[in-house]
């Protein structure tokens, strides 16, 4: 289902309930971190959805999509592989429409994404922490074999995840900013957000604009974000789409992330620190133009992990929390 086109009002729309609100998030630009006068960067602040995530983005046109196709029905119950942001933008949703849902999700998330999930009336299936979202990936896939009464959206195999960006976050960007986007930088993990938007920005603007991945070190059980080196390919990423992929570590992501709060007074969490940091980097090898890339979710959901207050080097368990 396309998403209406951007109502540019100061108030940010009105809506008939918050799933409707869902979108038309603010385009904010980033002085303070331009490497250069000629170089503008934005941020897409996909924290502003009502869940504080792109997840919601995601999350609505999976569920729309199996209305409109009859997949959901009565008795059955949503389930979910997820690190957390889907599986919280599916249950606030499915809250609203009625529907029951079961998320498998990674032992070694924080505490606030379990709340979140048990604020919306949610159930939790943990998988081992130590296989990071590829195994949450293996035991939901495993439960829906087993039981017909799940309907599994599945998100790293379903159009209907790059499509939400395809028709919406991409329009929106090229609408902002008029179509003038040198490169666009976001998270390698389910392959949506790169997908949707890279083809989008291909059909309009060809080899104009570079379509970059923030990719983990292979080995770094990261939440939400993924090497693809590390065996698991999702079904909707075609790597023809991208231009580039760059590595990330989880301490470059922190110091980062902490770099968005301290010098532009973005409240993020982590996996935006990681793009971010390729943000720069891409900008820093243009001499004019901009890059967009997109603040995936709020940093209320990290505040016990002490990212924003301790030492960098303090942080516990830094080199292999799961914090994507």
């Amino acid at each position: 289902m396309a998403v209406p086109p951007l109502q540019n009002k100061p108030c940010g729309g009105r809506y008939s309930d918050i799933v409707a609100a869902i979108g038309n998030t603010p385009l904010v630009e980033l002085r303070r971190l331009s490497p250069k006068p000629g170089v503008r960067i934005w941020a897409k602040m996909e924290s502003h959805n009502p869940t504080g995530s792109v997840k919601d983005r995601v999350a609505r046109a999976l569920i729309e999509d199996a209305e409109e196709k009859g997949a959901i029905g009565p008795g059955m119950t949503i389930l979910e592989p997820t690190s957390g942001n889907t599986g919280i933008a599916l249950a606030m949703i499915s809250s609203r429409k009625g529907y029951r849902l079961k998320v498998v999700m990674p032992d070694n998330v924080t505490p606030e994404r379990t709340q979140l999930l048990k604020m919306y009336g949610a159930e939790i299936v943990y998988s081992p922490g130590d296989q990071g979202s590829n195994g949450a990936v293996a035991m939901a896939l495993k439960m829906a074999e087993e039981d017909a009464s799940y309907y599994m959206p599945y998100q790293y195999g379903n159009p209907a995840n790059p499509r939400a960006h395809y028709e919406g976050t991409a329009p929106e960007i090229l609408d902002e900013l008029d179509g003038d986007i040198s490169a666009f930088v976001a998270g390698l993990g389910t392959g949506g957000t790169l997908m949707g938007n890279g083809r989008r920005f291909k059909e309009e603007l060809g080899d104009a604009v570079k379509i970059v991945a923030a990719e983990p070190m292979q080995g770094e059980p990261v939440q939400g974000l993924r090497s693809l080196d590390d065996g698991f390919i999702p079904p909707i990423i075609d790597l023809s789409v991208l231009d580039r992929k760059i590595f990330v570590t989880n301490r470059d992501a922190i110091i980062w992330t902490r770099r968005l709060l301290d010098e532009e007074g973005i409240f993020a969490g982590v996996s935006s620190g990681a793009i971010a940091s390729i943000a720069v980097r891409i900008a820093g090898e243009m001499d004019e133009g901009n890059v967009v890339f997109i603040i995936c979710d709020d940093g209320w959901k990290y505040l016990s992990s002490g990212i924003y207050t301790l030492p960098v080097d303090e942080v516990a368990n830094l080199d292999s929390t799961v914090w994507w």
